[in-house]
């Protein structure tokens, strides 16, 4: 019996790097003809893994295609679009929108409580539904009468017929759902938040892209990273330096990973954009480029603002002051929140991102960052309504139902989310981090609001 370790064999990673450079506009022909003579496939698996290891030589062939592609550069103009460096990223961003004073202490903290709660709420009502196609979502939950989903997933009164035609994800199902729930389960994208935290302690605000590296290595488990994240830990293992480990053999630079590891930033940072974008940039740059890195700052920009903000529209503009205007993430932003403005119901809106963005994969940032803004344009930052649309549009439920959810938390405040959401979690959250296992989540949001005073 062979191991099929998802997002790191080399067989399944040449069918990806083909869709991104095919997605930059880099000419892969003669790789791809070379690739298929060998009998490699061009199919991504869409989980990470193929189901049958390849023979020793097609493998060598797949990590000298990879090597290649690498070497193989990117159109200057659209690395004119879509720069890397911090200052030439806001140098190409809309204005910072005005915002609001900070609020009274007690407000504040009741506004971080919410963020890190409403993120893990959203986290945990996307938990069970990933990787599950939209019409499965919904299956689901009208077969156990929670259509419009409105609280958590749950298998009682499941028609077995849609639990066959749509496997739940077996990880999560003890502890993600309803009937299940005893606090805040582990979850990678309640992780990176701990390592920023941490990060943001030990170091402070001027943190660099190798501090990151060296808390990934310290505290998380390399069998507990995915995508870009874990193609960096491979390749940090392998001696490569913080500063290009991103770019060996790694086609998820363009994924979701960096934007789930950046609301601790923003909350350090509230009614601070362009500060929060900082540290953010530090840590995205270690695993993603361009459009994946653009998602670390938008999110952490978003945070710092939802802290302060009335209205989530100021919110998606913070993000998008720390994004280039001209890339396709400020593209799929704004095209997700013109879509929540001008449809009908949400599940046309819905069905206009999937027909714009359907071809991505499920992890891809462009397609989970459209979904992410509708969800928050469609909702007025209405968390009730905000984390549901964005787990049931599909595609990384828990990832992007996980933001949503820290941004409509930190809007509203813990005092103010319903408890169907929050009495589950059980104020705890549980890590595979040293130290973080257990830790209550009035803990992090009292250490959060010390790291304010650090960070100004």
């Amino acid at each position: 019996m062979s191991i099929r370790l998802s997002w790191t064999q080399p067989e399944d990673l040449v069918p990806h790097a083909f869709v991104v450079a095919a997605e930059d506009g880099v000419d892969a022909t003669d790789l791809t003809e070379r690739w298929l003579d060998a009998g490699g496939a061009v199919e991504p698996p869409v989980s990470g893994a193929s189901t049958t290891p390849a023979a020793p030589g097609l493998r060598r062939l797949g990590r000298a295609v990879l090597d290649e592609l690498d070497l193989r550069p990117v159109p200057p103009e659209l690395l004119e679009r879509e720069p890397d460096a911090l200052d030439a990223v806001l140098a190409r961003a809309t204005d910072v929108p005005p915002l609001p004073a900070l609020p009274a202490p007690a407000t504040l903290r009741d506004r971080v409580r919410g963020a890190w709660l409403g993120r893990a709420a959203g986290c945990l009502l996307g938990k069970p539904v990933e990787k599950i196609p939209r019409q499965g979502i919904r299956a689901i939950a009208a077969s156990t009468g929670n259509w419009p989903v409105r609280g958590y997933f749950t298998a009682v009164g499941l028609d077995p017929e849609v639990a066959r035609t749509y496997p739940w994800n077996r990880r999560s199902r003890t502890t993600s759902l309803l009937e299940n729930i005893d606090g805040m389960p582990e979850d990678d994208d309640l992780n990176f938040p701990l390592v920023a935290l941490r990060l943001l302690e030990r170091v402070g605000p001027d943190l660099t892209t190798d501090d990151v590296a060296q808390a990934w290595l310290a505290d998380l488990p390399g069998g507990r990273v995915f995508t870009a994240e874990r193609i960096t830990y491979r390749n940090l293992l392998d001696g490569d330096e913080p500063d290009v480990a991103a770019d060996v053999r790694n086609p998820f630079r363009s994924w979701i990973g960096a934007q789930i590891r950046s609301d601790v930033y923003g909350w350090a940072n509230p009614g601070s954009p362009r500060a929060a974008a900082g540290p953010a940039w530090q840590d995205g740059r270690l695993s993603h480029r361009r459009t994946g890195l653009y998602g670390a700052t938008f999110v952490a920009a978003a945070c710092s603002a939802a802290l302060v903000a009335d209205t989530v529209d100021d919110v998606v503009a913070a993000g998008l002051s720390v994004v280039p205007a001209e890339s396709r993430y400020a593209e799929a932003v704004r095209f997700g929140a013109d879509v929540a403005r001008s449809t009908g119901d949400d599940e046309t809106g819905l069905d206009v991102l999937h027909e714009r963005y359907g071809h991505l994969h499920w992890v891809h940032a462009l397609n989970n960052t459209a979904l992410l803004a509708f969800a928050l344009v469609r909702s007025g930052g209405d968390l009730d309504r905000a984390v549901p649309l964005a787990v049931t549009g599909g595609w990384d439920t828990d990832s992007v139902g996980a933001t949503a959810g820290s941004i409509c938390g930190a809007l509203a405040g813990a005092s103010s989310l319903d408890p169907r959401w929050t009495a589950p979690l059980h104020g705890r959250l549980a890590s595979s981090l040293p130290g973080f296992d257990g830790v209550l989540f009035d803990d992090l949001a009292d250490r959060t609001l010390a790291l304010q005073g650090a960070t100004r």
